[in-house]
């Protein structure tokens, strides 16, 4: 039977959109499924600011009576404005290995973007870069980390058929924490606090909340990322957005400023322990008993590896050595926790600046992912 792809209309409809992941990857010891809540709020024009300067669309595609593939379908109209272009993204794209669905499913993004005159279809992107974005091209045997996406090796396979080419890359490393502070790195955190006069800044729950610590942070971030692939420049409801949903949970111990005498914030770093297995337990669900593994995991009982999700430096103070003193703070912290690996973020393959500190530890590129893209 032919493949029909149909727009999500229901909430029932979205739940099944949300879960089709866990069931596609039911068994793959890799795969890291995503909080269930989260994702049901990401798709909520209520919830998620992001329908403020985006319009999206979520597919369904059927065979049978069954899902056999979901995307999403999102024309951000800020970053259209801001690169000037004109681009529908898809993301949230699952499917069998079966061409017909795959073709389905990027036909009707591509539908949805020539309706809103776009002339370029790109993806796997989300919203905004805090959604998950770039699809696995290197890595299927190693675990996701929590906030990027894992797929099965024919999704790239499927791309190229369908006439997309590789956009940009990024990489993953995956960072071996040395049981004592690197030399390079002491050294050069102690010429840098000398020559540059800044300092290493912890923050508290109280300073986010009164002093919008937080939202100094993001905006820092918008000053840092601005530049790099497709970046959408933050407005304040979306900062705020974020602050909520990610600064009340962060172990603050894992969040380190380094600040000038003035304590302006000049670069950051922002970790957390994995969550991976405590996701694989209980499949992205609160309940029974998922918060409780979740709880654990963040607070109690770390696993071996912590998921470095943001670091930056200010424009004007790149490649000065600060990034030694992010390092300087939380090796000690990292090896007190238990932690054994690191695993950075995705980092764009021409980010030099970003890849090039790396070096000061032993560490393996184990993960690439890539964005497609095509003219329509």
């Amino acid at each position: 039977m032919s493949v029909s792809v149909k727009p999500v209309s229901s909430r029932k409809e979205l739940r099944i959109f949300v879960d089709f992941p866990n069931k596609l990857y039911a068994g793959n010891p890799c795969f890291v499924p995503k909080i269930f809540v989260d994702e049901m709020a990401t798709f909520n024009p209520k919830k998620n600011p992001a329908y403020q300067f985006s319009e999206a669309a979520l597919f369904l595609a059927w065979r049978d009576g069954e899902v056999v593939g979901r995307v999403a379908a999102i024309v951000n109209n800020l970053a259209n404005e801001q690169w000037n272009h004109k681009e529908v993204r898809f993301g949230w794209i699952d499917f069998i290995d079966d061409r017909e669905v795959s073709a389905a499913l990027l036909d009707a993004v591509v539908a949805f973007g020539r309706q809103r005159g776009m002339n370029r279809l790109v993806g796997p992107l989300g919203f905004t870069d805090f959604d998950p974005e770039g699809m696995l091209v290197k890595g299927f045997d190693k675990l996701c980390t929590m906030a990027l996406i894992y797929n099965h090796p024919y999704y790239a396979e499927h791309m190229e058929a369908l006439g997309l080419e590789k956009e940009i890359d990024w990489v993953e490393n995956r960072i071996h924490v040395p049981e004592q502070i690197p030399e390079r790195v002491e050294r050069v955190s102690k010429i840098v606090m000398e020559k540059y006069g800044v300092r290493i800044r912890k923050v508290t729950r109280k300073e986010i909340q009164r002093q919008h610590m937080g939202q100094t942070i993001f905006n820092l971030v918008n000053e840092c990322y601005k530049e790099l692939y497709n970046f959408t420049y933050l407005p304040p409801d979306m900062i705020d957005h974020y602050v909520k949903n990610y600064m009340a949970v962060l172990d603050l111990d894992f969040v380190t400023l380094v600040t000038d005498a003035e304590d302006n914030i000049l670069a950051f770093g922002v970790a957390m322990p994995s969550i991976a297995r405590a996701l694989q337990k209980c499949r992205g669900k609160f309940f029974p008993l998922g918060w409780w593994h979740i709880l654990k995991a963040l607070y109690f009982k770390h696993d071996d590896t912590s998921e470095l999700l943001l670091i930056g430096v200010k424009p004007e103070y790149q490649s000065k050595g600060l990034l030694a003193l992010i390092f300087y703070d939380l090796v000690p912290r990292f090896n007190k926790a238990g932690f054994r690996f690191g695993e950075t973020n995705a980092i764009l393959e021409n980010n030099i600046k970003n890849l090039n500190p790396w070096s000061m530890f032993e560490y393996e590129q184990d993960k690439r992912r890539r964005i497609y893209g095509k003219n329509i």
